[in-house]
C-alpha cells in the first residue's frame, strides 16, 4: 500500500507555478505559432523566403545546440492526469509552449468541462474548414479531460468521431465533455463541438484505467 501511495504521489500532476523560463517559453512559442501560421496564410516572394529560410535555420541551430530539457514523468496529455488542473505546457493541442498546438482552452465545471479553440490556416482540411484528423485529435483531448472527472485516469481504447457538418476555420469554436459511465476499469465519454449554434461534430470516447505506476515504466521505456 505505501509502495503505491508513492508510486501515485510521483504521478500526481501540480499546477506549473508562474516562472520567468515559463513564461518565456510561451512567448517563444506564440511567436512561432503566428509565423506558421503566416508561413501558410501568405505568399512571400521567394528573395524573402531565402532571407527568411536563413534566419529560421540560425534559429533552430540555436535552439538544438542549447541542453536537452530534462525528461518529464509527469503528464503530456490530458487523458493521463488525475485533475485537469495541471498546466499541459508541451502538449500539441492545449500547451501554450507548444507552437503546433492551436491552443485549445479548456475549463471545467461539476459535471463537464469546456473547450474554446481557434484554428488557423495551417490546420485546413477542406477549404476553409479544419482538417477532421485536427477535430478528432482535439475531441481525444477534451474527452481525456473529460474521463478525469470521472475520479480516475487512463488511457484512450476507441474514439468514434461523427462529422454532422464542416467546422470553419479562424472561429472561436466550443467543445463540452462529459462523463456518461463507468464500468471497471472503462470510463465512458462524451463530447460536443459547435460553431455557434451549429453542431459540427460529436465524439465517444472510451478510456482503459491504467496503473500510474505501469504508465511510469512506460515513459521510461522500460
Amino acid at each position: 500500500m505505501e509502495r503505491e501511495l508513492q508510486n501515485r504521489l510521483r504521478w500526481l500532476p501540480h499546477e506549473a507555478p508562474p516562472s520567468a523560463r515559463r513564461e518565456s517559453r510561451q512567448r517563444m512559442a506564440a511567436a512561432l505559432r503566428r509565423a506558421i501560421a503566416a508561413l501558410i496564410a501568405t505568399d512571400p516572394a521567394p528573395a524573402d523566403l531565402d532571407a527568411l529560410s536563413e534566419l529560421a535555420e540560425k534559429l533552430a541551430d540555436r535552439l538544438e545546440s542549447g541542453p536537452e530539457r530534462e525528461i518529464s514523468y509527469g503528464f503530456a496529455e490530458s487523458a493521463n492526469a488525475d485533475t485537469p488542473r495541471f498546466e499541459f505546457d508541451a502538449s500539441p493541442l492545449m500547451g501554450p509552449g507548444n507552437p503546433i498546438a492551436p491552443p485549445l482552452q479548456m475549463q471545467w465545471k461539476d459535471d463537464c468541462v469546456v473547450g474554446t479553440a481557434v484554428f488557423g490556416q495551417q490546420y485546413e482540411g477542406p477549404p476553409g474548414h479544419v482538417h477532421g484528423g485536427f477535430v478528432a485529435a482535439a475531441f481525444d483531448e477534451v474527452l481525456g479531460m473529460a474521463q478525469s472527472l470521472s475520479g480516475q485516469s487512463g488511457m484512450t481504447g476507441r474514439l468514434v468521431v461523427h462529422y454532422r457538418k464542416p467546422t470553419p476555420l479562424h472561429r472561436e469554436l466550443k467543445f463540452e465533455g462529459r462523463v456518461e459511465k463507468r464500468e471497471g476499469r472503462k470510463i465512458f465519454t462524451t463530447a460536443t463541438l459547435h460553431d455557434g449554434e451549429t453542431l459540427c461534430a460529436e465524439a465517444e470516447g472510451l478510456f482503459i484505467q491504467v496503473d500510474l505506476a505501469r504508465l511510469e515504466r512506460f515513459a521510461r521505456g522500460d
